[in-house]
């Protein structure tokens, strides 16, 4: 792969894009290959950002029908119902961003993602997914780092206002500008599991109360067998029941996860455009930050509330 040259078609697309990010940058990019599953607003946006950048081919998973939900927020599936009727959400998406840059490979590739195995995984050079169960990120997680090579991994999910990253670049070698020199920096990031493993008390004073309300509603979910965003108003008592028991099995204040925000999380089974729109596209800077080599990542959680129009990024780590 190091040794393709851009073509001068490519050279002439992405020629504004060479002169920020260099053409090896580019090089690398235009021969990626990434995985997605689970196609809402948020992940909508990624993709026509990372497409558009000119990475080599990306594969959709998502077989759901679409929904008024999906409608409210993914501007990838048009709004008549004689186009989508009978098609799953992937198809519809692939077929939106084709048109975005038909240099790049777009496909779908249907079935459940926890039964996919690591050889399938393998095929891929960066793993996005969105709309999982705690389980499932656990589960994919792990199986992008039983893999020889370094697949990095990111979740994203975004609930009302409110949106959250993970990411996971396991033992991460890249460069960055210092002055006039470029020096060679490694990060070693937790997975998944080990970082929301991180007993509360040992987490910062000042850790982000989004952090800690996402875990409880990850939680609340999982124990009730319920799909991510199957949450209603009318589950709010039992919502904050189980904050309650998680804050003292963690010796931890409940005032560190405020009821309000709780409340917006249950009520944010809809994304808002604006909120998808910032956070799918810090995603897509990542995900082209990790493909290049180039660039300091955010290790390892990224937080958006619109409330307060602040970005947070948290080192949530056991080591």
């Amino acid at each position: 792969m190091d040794g393709e040259e851009l073509t001068e078609q490519e050279t002439a697309l992405y020629d504004r894009q060479i002169r920020v990010w260099g053409a090896d940058a580019q090089r690398r990019l235009s021969k990626s290959h990434i995985l997605v599953y689970g196609i809402k607003g948020t992940v909508a946006e990624f993709c026509k950002n990372i497409v558009l950048a000119g990475i080599g081919s990306l594969t959709l998973v998502d077989d759901r029908a679409v929904t008024e939900d999906a409608l409210s927020a993914n501007f990838l599936i048009p709004p008549d119902e004689n186009v989508y009727s009978g098609k799953t959400i992937a198809e519809l998406c692939c077929n939106a961003l084709k048109e975005f840059n038909p240099m790049v490979g777009v496909s779908v590739e249907k079935g459940d993602l926890s039964s996919f195995g690591v050889d399938f995984l393998d095929k891929f050079d960066v793993v996005v997914i969105s709309s999982c169960a705690l389980a499932t990120k656990k589960l994919i997680n792990e199986k992008c780092r039983k893999l020889p090579k370094r697949l990095p991994f990111y979740t994203v999910d975004c609930r009302d206002s409110c949106g959250e990253i993970f990411v996971d670049l396991q033992k991460y070698v890249y460069t960055k500008k210092q002055r006039d020199e470029s020096i060679e920096c490694e990060l070693q990031y937790p997975s998944f599991q080990e970082s929301i493993s991180v007993p509360w008390k040992a987490l910062p004073r000042r850790v982000s109360k989004l952090y800690l309300a996402m875990r409880v509603i990850e939680k609340f979910e999982e124990a009730e067998g319920r799909n991510p965003g199957e949450i209603f108003i009318e589950d709010l008592p039992a919502v904050l029941n189980l904050k309650k028991e998680l804050c003292e099995a963690q010796s931890l204040n409940e005032s560190h996860i405020p009821n309000a925000l709780l409340e917006r999380l249950v009520m944010g089974r809809t994304e808002f455009p604006p909120v998808c729109a910032i956070v799918g596209g810090i995603l897509g800077q990542e995900v082209i930050k990790a493909i290049s080599g180039k660039g300091d990542p955010l290790k390892n959680f990224f937080f958006f509330d619109a409330k307060d129009g602040k970005g947070i990024i948290e080192d949530i780590s056991p080591y």
